[in-house]
């Protein structure tokens, strides 16, 4: 007869903690979970594909040609294909300048791809302030953006990890949460020093409304407003075409997305920009020290409790304290908008704060604190049982762990066959 196949569960399985429970359920693109499927694997007719080696950078990552890429998006992936797709606007701008210089084409002439470059809309005074030609700026960020993260997680970040010895699926997430440092602490630096120049410097938000409409904006505050708003629509880009594998969080990341889309594009047709910069802060900030605490936790889940107890303090303060100071001026403080500008609603004459417009930004705002208050109670969740259950007790199931690599066809084939034999 044949032996009889023992149904328990190896003692010794690596487990996490729920340190590491918890950073895998707040957002900034955390990937999702595959399970293997259990049906018997049928042998393939002709030779077994290699096998991909774990550390390997995974196909869709490889270029299968510029023009190839192009067609099927595959660009926004592959950092030389951004690149070239980016520098070409650079050269034609370059060439252009030459032949403005020697005559060949009139002096004064405009260069065309400067509205792909720069920002437009300079005033005499000058300040700016928003222009059509701004759509033209984005699309050309879009493809910067693109080149940047994917340069920085391949050539950078990737070398990175496995060089402090993170391996298999884990070193993807550790790029993508590196990413996300890297972004965030530029644009988070950016965002102080921007609102540092405001009036409503550290959240004095009667300055949100007292001197409404914010039609001019410094050359930083419309730099720093549109390359944000360039990176979140690549990021929705790519989410919303699934060119990446969709998150564990996916529904949760497209709200987040949308409703952050929505407030920036508001924000800046309406002339709301210094609110805009200091909701940008308040999510700029404590992104660096999630996505910090999820690095410290891909090295060395021992070292990420003390990590990811600062992040649930700046979390705390920049996501539910300010923004519901945020609220709370919008609610109270927009009546100080003065009374001659907040009479019509008449897009084409560029005015736009009727009375009911306070609901359109009080909502957005709103849905934004919801978003974060579900991630929050997931955190604060599994803080709370770290702390007050014995020790860091693990609350994943045992197959839920990281790091393990799905066996090739092949070998799936000469496992089938043994359990046959037997």
């Amino acid at each position: 007869p044949a032996p009889a196949m023992s149904t328990t569960k190896p003692e010794h399985r690596r487990r996490s903690s729920s340190i590491t429970s918890a950073l895998k359920q707040v957002p900034l693109n955390q990937q999702s979970t595959n399970q293997m499927a259990t049906s018997e694997v049928k042998p393939l007719s002709g030779p077994p594909r290699p096998r991909r080696k774990p550390d390997e950078l995974p196909e869709l990552y490889h270029s299968k040609g510029f023009w190839n890429d192009l067609k099927t998006g595959r660009w926004m992936l592959i950092p030389s294909s951004s690149f070239l797709l980016m520098l070409l606007p650079v050269t034609l701008y370059l060439n252009h300048n030459l032949l403005t210089h020697y005559g060949i084409l009139g002096h004064g002439t405009p260069n065309p791809f400067a509205y792909l470059l720069f920002p437009q809309g300079r005033l005499p005074n000058g300040k700016y302030t928003k222009a059509w030609t701004d759509f033209l700026f984005l699309a050309y960020y879009i493809i910067f953006w693109s080149f940047v993260r994917q340069f920085v997680t391949i050539h950078v970040l990737r070398p990175l990890a496995q060089s402090l010895g993170i391996k298999g699926g884990k070193i993807m997430r550790f790029t993508e949460q590196g990413y996300a440092v890297f972004y965030f602490g530029i644009l988070g630096v950016c965002g102080i020093f921007v609102m540092r120049g405001l009036p409503t410097w550290w959240y004095k938000t009667e300055h949100f409304w007292l001197e409404y409409p914010h039609r001019q904006m410094t050359l930083e505050l419309k730099t720093y407003y549109l390359m944000q708003a360039a990176y979140w629509l690549q990021q929705t880009i790519i989410l919303a075409a699934k060119i990446e594998k969709p998150r564990k969080d996916f529904k949760e990341l497209v709200a987040h997305h949308i409703v952050t889309l929505w407030l920036i594009g508001w924000s800046y047709t309406i002339h709301l920009t210094y609110i805009g910069v200091s909701i940008f802060v308040t999510m700029d900030v404590s992104d660096i020290f999630l996505a910090f605490a999820k690095c410290v936790n891909y090295v060395n889940e021992d070292a990420s409790a003390p990590v990811f107890a600062v992040f649930v303090c700046v979390w705390t303060y920049f996501r539910h304290y300010l923004n519901l100071i945020i609220l709370w001026s919008v609610y109270n403080q927009f009546e100080l908008i003065p009374a001659s500008e907040r009479q019509l609603f008449s897009p084409l004459e560029d005015i736009w704060m009727a009375p009911w417009m306070k609901w359109q930004i009080f909502v957005p705002i709103l849905l934004l604190q919801f978003i974060n208050l579900f991630w929050y109670f997931l955190i604060l969740r599994i803080l709370f049982r770290a702390v007050f259950s014995a020790g860091l007790k693990d609350e994943r199931s045992d197959d839920e762990d990281e790091g393990e690599v799905e066996p090739s066809t092949e070998e799936k084939i000469k496992a089938v066959k043994g359990k046959k034999a037997e």
